[in-house]
């Protein structure tokens, strides 16, 4: 009896982990609802500004900090709630410039003169491990609150970096005579 209530709970995980990242590839698909597209944006788009995730939630600071004087577990504990905050705010602002880039490439590739069936399996493929990707990083931050581990967020920016840099290369450089 005990391992039908086990089953019935890892179907009823399996379902809810199906259904958050159903909604999630649809948030992501579906993108926002204004473009801020023009040669300076995608200029200004750089994985260099998602770097400090990187350390945010890096066990060497925190050891670092568990080895001052005076410094407890009850600190300790505030300092990770906080930087898992401030990382959370990193993230939205990056799946927000995914989903801008996404969709800014499907606009553009709508209304391209010449058809890029390969530029819309590399835009499909790299929203799905994107949204893999967000999904395992959030996965990773429920087990950083319980104390467990860090969280990689290298595979995301690079995941904006490739499709940025695809977004650029659909955009011709301004004309500085025109």
């Amino acid at each position: 009896m005990e391992s039908m209530g086990f089953i019935a709970g890892l179907i009823a995980f399996g379902l809810t982990v199906g259904g958050v990242a159903i909604c999630l590839f649809r948030r992501l698909v579906n993108g926002p609802k204004s473009l801020p597209v023009s040669v300076d944006w995608i200029s200004e788009l750089s994985p260099a500004r998602y770097r400090p995730m990187e350390r945010l939630l890096s066990g060497e600071d925190y050891r670092f900090l568990a080895s001052q004087p005076g410094f407890n577990r009850k600190m300790l504990r505030r300092v990770r709630s906080q930087r898992r905050k401030i990382f959370r705010v990193y993230l939205g602002c990056l799946r927000d410039e995914f989903s801008q880039v996404a969709a800014a490439l499907r606009l553009i590739m709508t209304y391209s003169v010449e058809d890029r069936p390969d530029l819309a399996g590399i835009l499909y493929k790299q929203q799905v491990l994107f949204a893999f990707g967000i999904l395992a990083v959030e996965a990773r931050l429920a087990l950083h609150a319980c104390g467990l581990g860090t969280v990689d967020v290298r595979s995301l920016v690079e995941a904006m970096e490739d499709i940025r840099l695809e977004l650029r290369q659909m955009i011709p450089a301004e004309n500085p005579a025109a």
